[in-house]
């Protein structure tokens, strides 16, 4: 029991480390243009009473979570649960910003780039998109570091689309698209906050390529649906492969409904080969997550094909965070206290009566006579339907071994009856005087008549006094109702044990070691070993 509680401490402190180094999450990187909406998710979830803090790290470290509301709209933020939304981004809010779980140890880190200029935050956050000539194609509007749909008080006002060189409003979709419509897109979303309007914009380059007439259908890997367990904090790469017949059919990765990125300096992005042959074009697009985050498990990625002449296909996965292993060490230390404890208890099943007449023999386990008890065993022999009951020289031989070589106070039914009472009256008190009643079977002896059996009986059980009921083999070998009821009432309520003639005679048999294990300890010790030590002793003087 007290290793079974050692090896439980040492798993909870396993789990503890465990979990520490895996409280701490990689860092994202966001890009922000000035003047615009931003909205950062913390991807740790509380516990019970864990409260979620928020810290700004950019001019000096800020506890943002303790603020007001007044003084968060005073350095235009808002913290709704797990966002912080930074409405009207300034050079100011540029650095590093950390989500933490109170004193749980959990922290992770986002860092807020902010740019002055259209052109560089174009080059950070361009997402391409390719359509083909002659047919519809819709443009979308990313969704990324958007403020979620329950924060309070703020609302969308919709998406405005933009052709760049171009001052009034298009359309995002495009019914037949044309080379003519190739070029750079800018969407804006537009967000109410207390009367005020907040905006993000996306850029998004659509590549306009002729249409082509494949010859042949497209094959998609992975499965539909697959889970990719993994690691978080891990580089994790998927492969999606196309094996196609047309240069103007195109794969490439999705998150929900959002374009992934091909700029590589972007968390989550993707890449793509291709290689010609005799089969066709075979395409890979690669999707990497440079490392994997909480934030990433909630989401679906699909693997798109856009074909010429075949419907769209598309293949959807999700990640699942791998179960923590236990280790190896821990493993094989559980493995071995199971071995232990099943051989423990095969080996004192098996051994139980030599281990325990052992340790009555090295121990000297005596039994005390502070129990009012003044015969270790009480012995009445009964009549034997066989011939080969114990014969008055058996009997004599198990009465000495029993007194001189084991050392047992006995009381025969023979010879220590009281004179002057009856002999139900009698044996009844010498049973109440007695750790035990051995019954042995005799062949040329009358033994006791039903009625005193039966009253043995209701002795025995109404003062639970030990019972050894000893049997020849030739009774063993005998049908189950060969014995008088009285008898087999007796030999059923007690513990059984076969004398087996001469095999039996040795003190170090097997009938000795079954006799003295279903016997009480006795009062006092063999007189054999205790001559044996006067001798010694009188020996060395």
């Amino acid at each position: 029991m007290m290793k079974m509680k050692i090896l439980l401490a040492l798993l909870l402190l396993l789990l503890t480390l465990l979990t520490g180094v895996c409280s701490r999450r990689a860092r994202k990187i966001y890009y922000v243009k000035a003047g615009e909406m931003v909205a950062l998710q913390c991807p740790l979830r509380g516990h019970g009473d864990a409260k979620l803090i928020w810290t700004s790290d950019t001019t000096k470290e800020m506890n943002l979570t303790n603020m007001s509301s007044a003084e968060q709209r005073q350095m235009d933020v808002l913290i709704h649960e797990r966002s912080l939304v930074i409405l009207s981004a300034s050079v100011n809010h540029q650095g590093n910003y950390s989500c933490s779980l109170g004193n749980a140890g959990s922290q992770s880190w986002f860092r807020l780039t902010v740019y002055t200029t259209q052109r560089e935050y174009e080059e950070r956050t361009k997402y391409p998109v390719t359509c083909y000539t002659q047919e519809s194609c819709t443009l979308h509007c990313p969704d990324v570091n958007t403020p979620a749909v329950n924060t309070p008080d703020i609302t969308s006002s919709g998406i405005m689309w933009h052709k760049e060189g171009e001052s009034l409003p298009r359309d995002s979709h495009f019914s037949s698209v044309e080379e003519n419509d190739h070029g750079v897109y800018t969407c804006t979303r537009s967000y109410l906050y207390h009367g005020q309007i907040y905006n993000m914009t996306f850029t998004v380059e659509l590549d306009v390529q002729p249409k082509e007439k494949p010859v042949a259908s497209v094959i998609l890997t992975p499965r539909a649906n697959d889970v990719f367990p993994v690691d978080l904090g891990s580089t994790v790469v998927i492969d999606c492969k196309a094996v196609m017949n047309s240069d103007f059919d195109e794969v490439f990765w999705l998150s929900g409904n959002s374009f992934v990125g091909t700029n590589k300096g972007l968390p989550v992005f993707y890449n793509y080969t291709w290689e010609r042959n005799t089969g066709g074009i075979k395409m890979t697009a690669s999707l990497v997550f440079k490392k994997v985050s909480a934030e990433d498990l909630s989401k679906h990625y699909s693997c798109k094909l856009e074909s010429a002449s075949e419907p769209s296909s598309f293949v959807t996965i999700t990640l699942a965070q791998k179960a923590s292993p236990i280790s190896l060490s821990l493993s094989l230390g559980i493995v071995g206290i199971m071995v232990v404890i099943v051989v423990t208890v095969v080996v004192y099943v098996k051994l139980k009566m030599d281990i325990a007449l052992f340790l009555r023999n090295t121990l000297g386990c005596f039994r005390s006579t502070s129990d009012g008890k003044s015969y270790d065993a009480f012995l009445m022999c009964y009549k034997s339907n066989t011939d080969a009951g114990l014969n008055e020289d058996d009997r004599k031989w198990l009465e000495s071994v029993l007194e001189e070589r084991f050392g047992y106070s006995l009381c025969l039914y023979d010879g220590d009856l009281l004179l002057g009472k009856a002999v139900a009256e009698a044996v009844l008190d010498r049973i109440e005087q007695s750790q035990a009643v051995v019954l042995v079977p005799a062949s040329s002896h009358p033994g006791p008549g039903s009625g005193l059996l039966s009253a043995i009986h209701a002795a025995l059980v109404e003062r639970q006094t030990r019972l050894i009921f000893i049997k020849t083999e030739a009774t063993e070998e005998s049908k189950s109702g060969s014995l008088p009821e009285a008898l087999q009432l007796l030999a059923e309520a007690g513990d059984c044990v076969t004398w087996r003639g001469l095999r039996s005679m040795p003190p170090s048999s097997s009938f000795w070691r079954q006799l003295r294990y279903y016997l009480p300890a006795p009062q006092h010790a063999p007189k054999i070993k205790l001559l044996s030590q006067t001798t010694t002793q009188d020996d060395n003087s």
